[in-house]
C-alpha cells in the first residue's frame, strides 16, 4: 500500500525558496530593462516600432524554443545543475548586450538570455511542488511570483535611471551582475526530493509520448495552458510597450519618469494582486477542486474594462489609476494558475508539464505580442495597440470561467 508522504517541510524548504525567488527577481530584471530603453536603442540604430517590437520578441522566440528540452533535462538530472547553468548562461548574455555594435548582436544577446531563462523557468515550479504539501503550494507559489512585479518594476527603474544618466549600454552591464553571483549560490542549493508531498507513488520520469498523452488527458493542464496563453499575450505586449506609451503624446514623459512611474505602478500592483491572489485562490481550491481556475478567471474577466480604458484616456491620472487596478486583476492569477498547473500532473513530469505549458504560452503569447503591438502602432496608434490587448484578457477570462463550468465533478 502506498503510505502518503510526510507532512514535515525539509528545513531547508524556506531557504531554497528564498534563493529560488531571488533568482526568479533578476530573471525579470533582465527581461524588462531592455523595456525601459527600447526607445533609445531605437534612436541609436535607427527602427521602426516593428523591428523595436522583435527586440522584444527575439527573446521570447528562443525562450519558447529551447523550454522543452530544459523540462524534458529537469526531470532526469538535478534542478539546481539547470538553474546554474541557465542563470549564469543568461547573465553573461545581458552583460553581452552592453557591447553590442549592431542590432544584430543585440538581437542574438537578447535571444541567448531568452535561452538561459528557459532553464530556469521549466524547473523552479517543479522545485517548490517538492518543498510545500499541495494545500500550502497557492501561496507559496505566489511568494515565488511576487519577483514578477518586483524585478519587473527594478528592471524599467534600473533601465530608465541608469539610461537616461549613462546610456542603455551600462543599463544592460549593471543589469548582468547579480545574476551571475546568484548562479554561484543556486549550484549549492539542496535538491529537493521528487515527489514527497505527492500521494501517488514516485517513479521515475515518463517518455515524451507518455507525458504528453497524459497531458493532453488533463482538462485543468489545457484550460490551464489556453488561459495563460491569453493572458501571457497581453500582459507581454502591455509590459513592452507602457514605457515607450507614456513617453509619447499626450503624457510625453521622460525615459526615466516614465520608466519609474510605470514601474511604480507594476510593484505595488504586482505584489497587492499575488498576495491576494494566492490566498483567494488556496481558499477556493480548498471549497471545491477547480477553484484556483474560477479565481482567475474571475480575476481576467474582471481586468479587462480597465486595460482597454488604459491607453485611451488623456488624463495621466486616470490611464495610470486604470493601469494600476488591470495590474491588480492580471497579476491575481499568478499563484492559481501556477499552483493549477503542477497540481495537474504526476511529480514525476512536472518539469515536463511546466515547460510545455512555458512553450505553448509564449510561442502563441508573448513571442509575437510586442512585434504585432508594433504593427498595430504603426497602421493606427501606439494607444489603440495597447488597448487591443484587453480582447485576449476577456477571452482567457471566458475561457477559465467557462470552462470550470463545464469540466466533471
Amino acid at each position: 500500500m502506498t503510505q502518503r508522504p510526510e507532512s514535515a517541510l525539509p528545513k531547508y524548504a524556506l531557504g531554497v525558496l528564498a534563493v529560488l525567488t531571488a533568482i526568479n527577481f533578476v530573471n525579470y530584471i533582465d527581461r524588462y530593462v531592455v523595456s525601459a530603453v527600447a526607445e533609445t536603442i531605437a534612436t541609436d540604430f535607427g527602427l521602426e516600432d516593428d523591428i523595436t517590437g522583435f527586440v522584444g520578441s527575439v527573446f521570447m522566440i528562443a525562450y519558447t524554443v529551447v523550454a522543452p528540452l530544459s523540462g524534458w533535462l529537469g526531470d532526469r538530472i538535478p534542478r539546481k545543475t539547470v538553474t546554474a547553468v541557465a542563470v549564469g548562461a543568461w547573465s553573461l548574455a545581458t552583460l553581452g548586450s552592453a557591447w553590442a555594435p549592431s542590432l544584430e548582436w543585440l538581437l542574438v544577446m537578447r535571444a541567448l538570455v531568452g535561452i538561459g531563462e528557459a532553464g530556469y523557468a521549466s524547473v523552479a515550479p517543479s522545485m517548490i511542488a517538492d518543498l510545500f504539501a499541495p494545500e500550502r503550494r497557492g501561496r507559496m507559489l505566489a511568494w515565488f511570483y511576487l519577483a514578477i512585479p518586483l524585478g519587473s518594476a527594478f528592471g524599467y527603474l534600473l533601465g530608465g535611471w541608469v539610461g537616461e544618466q549613462w546610456g542603455w549600454r551600462t543599463a544592460f552591464a549593471v543589469a548582468s551582475v547579480p545574476g551571475l553571483v546568484l548562479a554561484c549560490v543556486a549550484a549549492l542549493l539542496p535538491e529537493p526530493e521528487r515527489g514527497r508531498f505527492d500521494p501517488e507513488p514516485r517513479t521515475s520520469a515518463p517518455s515524451l509520448r507518455v507525458a504528453f498523452a497524459t497531458m493532453r488527458a488533463s482538462r485543468d493542464w489545457i484550460l490551464v495552458t489556453i488561459g495563460m496563453t491569453l493572458m501571457t499575450f497581453a500582459m507581454g505586449g502591455i509590459a513592452f510597450w507602457m514605457p515607450t506609451f507614456l513617453q509619447r503624446e499626450p503624457h510625453e514623459l521622460g525615459e526615466g519618469l516614465a520608466a519609474t512611474v510605470f514601474g511604480g505602478i507594476t510593484v505595488v500592483a504586482g505584489l497587492l494582486g499575488t498576495a491576494i491572489g494566492g490566498v483567494l485562490g488556496d481558499r477556493a481550491e480548498t471549497r471545491r477542486r477547480g477553484g484556483y481556475l474560477v479565481v482567475s478567471g474571475w480575476g481576467l474577466l474582471l481586468a479587462a474594462p480597465f486595460v482597454a480604458m488604459m491607453p485611451l484616456l488623456d488624463h495621466l491620472g486616470a490611464a495610470l489609476a486604470c493601469a494600476f487596478v488591470a495590474e491588480v486583476f492580471l497579476f491575481l492569477n499568478t499563484g492559481p494558475l501556477n499552483a493549477a498547473l503542477v497540481g495537474c500532473v504526476p511529480a514525476a513530469m512536472r518539469a515536463t508539464a511546466v515547460s510545455i505549458n512555458v512553450f505553448c504560452i509564449h510561442a502563441f503569447g508573448d513571442a509575437g505580442s510586442p512585434y504585432v503591438l508594433g504593427l498595430l502602432s504603426r497602421s493606427f496608434t501606439l494607444a489603440w495597440a495597447i488597448a487591443f490587448c484587453a480582447i485576449p484578457v476577456a477571452l482567457g477570462g471566458l475561457v477559465l470561467t467557462l470552462g470550470v463550468r463545464h469540466r466533471p465533478p
